[in-house]
């Protein structure tokens, strides 16, 4: 099936990657049962419904245009409309998304919530472009991707280079074209649709999964050191959270390296990270010259530090061997990832045969899509829950594949294999109903 996909599939590594981790997990129930494979359920979850590329014409401030290229992957509806992020970001290209696209499937499902899979996005780069190069590029990207889309149809959301702002250019030139005000895209503005706790989701699950993980040791949150990469809206969800719950967070990370701080990231230091975020600079050693207890640690991962909990939470393929072993030594008990597939798989097989506990993304960073599903209901009910009630059910949610994973991932030994579990949890859903559905 592998070799195939390779030959079907050139070079598209992220991709390749992704189904051979899930067809590795599910190999077992999946020859338990054979309905499975007389409806081809395999051939049928690793090729897209539908992939849509288009070029993404743009005039910039000084009248030059400019050409980039769009994409979007609608892989499985089969519990619900197409659901995943848009992210414009020059390493965006086919296999990456469709290793997202893939990777949606199955954490969709985990969600409980009725959303099927798909991601999509651009080569375009948000840093260093003025609001009304961005505004222009969201709008001519939308000319052609509404077609496809719809609040029954497709969703998409954000992901890395698309915000808010983003979301909100792409969302006023949806609702110019169709002449409707319906929930299309999550991660919408308060003010216009938008759900509370949607920017903090995908890290306040992310925590929230590791505190279960850390329960089923016997281990709490409070008092632990995490170390945390990234320093964009997941990250700082995470260590907002690790925060309340008592954590104390030494490290976030930019494409320029990583900052430690002994004394903890807290208070207007998280505040700050929204800054950081907002220059559109991309990069974090600003953090090490405004904070006096900050040390700047240039072109490095943060894995090298000492620390109880990681947390990778910036984009897949962080963390590799050499930073598994690092962690290994340094003390490391758990690696929860907030990020899509950011631990090489040499480097999870090199943790989990060390007996430390490790949460793949498709199960601890679901929180982002799982209050973008709350979003959902939210807009189709024209209404908006508290706070309150949003991290309610956030919480819900992440207890809910926590034990999914649990049930489907615990070997005889008492280990919990998470990406195992992650993985089967997901697939018997949407291959169940798949079979409901015939061969469509």
């Amino acid at each position: 099936m592998i070799q195939d996909l390779e030959q079907r599939n050139p070079g598209e590594i992220e991709y390749l990657q992704a189904v051979r981790e899930v067809l590795e997990s599910i190999v077992e129930v999946y020859n338990r049962n054979p309905q499975f494979e007389r409806a081809g359920i395999i051939e049928r979850l690793v090729e897209p419904d539908r992939v849509l590329t288009f070029k993404i014409p743009w005039v910039d401030d000084e009248g030059n245009v400019h050409i980039n290229r769009g994409y979007r992957v609608q892989f499985n509806n089969a519990l619900g409309p197409y659901k995943g992020g848009l992210r414009f970001h020059p390493s965006v290209n086919l296999s990456i998304l469709k290793f997202l696209g893939f990777e949606q499937i199955f954490k969709n499902s985990l969600t409980t919530l009725p959303i099927g899979g798909g991601k999509g996005g651009s080569d375009f780069q948000p840093k260093g472009k003025s609001n009304s190069e961005i505004m222009r590029f969201c709008q001519a990207f939308m000319l052609e991707l509404w077609k496809i889309i719809g609040p029954e149809t497709d969703v998409p959301a954000g992901d890395i280079g698309v915000g808010a702002r983003e979301i909100g250019f792409l969302y006023g030139m949806y609702k110019k074209l169709t002449n409707t005000y319906t929930g299309v895209l999550t991660g919408k503005g308060v003010n216009w649709g938008g759900s509370l706790i949607r920017p903090e989701a995908t890290g306040f699950g992310a925590v929230y999964f590791a505190r279960e993980m850390l329960t089923t040791r016997n281990e709490k949150l409070t008092g632990k050191r995490a170390a945390v990469s990234g320093f964009g809206n997941v990250a700082w969800g995470a260590v907002r959270k690790l925060n309340d719950l008592g954590a104390k967070v030494i490290t976030i990370s930019g494409p320029d390296g990583y900052v430690y701080d002994e004394e903890g990231i807290s208070d207007a230091k998280i505040d700050y990270m929204l800054e950081l975020r907002a220059s559109n600079e991309d990069i974090i050693e600003p953090f090490a010259r405004k904070f006096n207890s900050a040390i700047f640690v240039k072109d490095k991962h943060p894995w090298e530090v000492k620390c109880d909990i990681a947390m990778p939470c910036a984009t897949q393929n962080e963390l590799d061997e050499k930073d598994a072993i690092n962690l290994i030594n340094n003390g490391c008990i758990c690696v929860c990832e907030g990020a899509n597939m950011p631990t090489v798989p040499k480097a999870i097989e090199i943790i989990q045969n060390r007996g430390l506990l490790f949460a793949p993304g498709k199960a601890a960073n679901a929180g982002g899509v799982g209050v973008s599903g709350l979003e959902m209901t939210q807009n189709a009910m024209k209404l908006r829950w508290p706070a309150d009630e949003v991290d309610k059910r956030l919480h819900e949610i992440m207890e809910a594949i926590h034990e999914s994973c649990v049930k489907h991932g615990k070997r005889i030994d008492g280990y919990i294999d998470y990406v195992k579990g992650a993985n089967i949890g997901g697939f018997l859903k949407v291959a169940n109903t798949m079979i409901d559905h015939g061969i469509i």
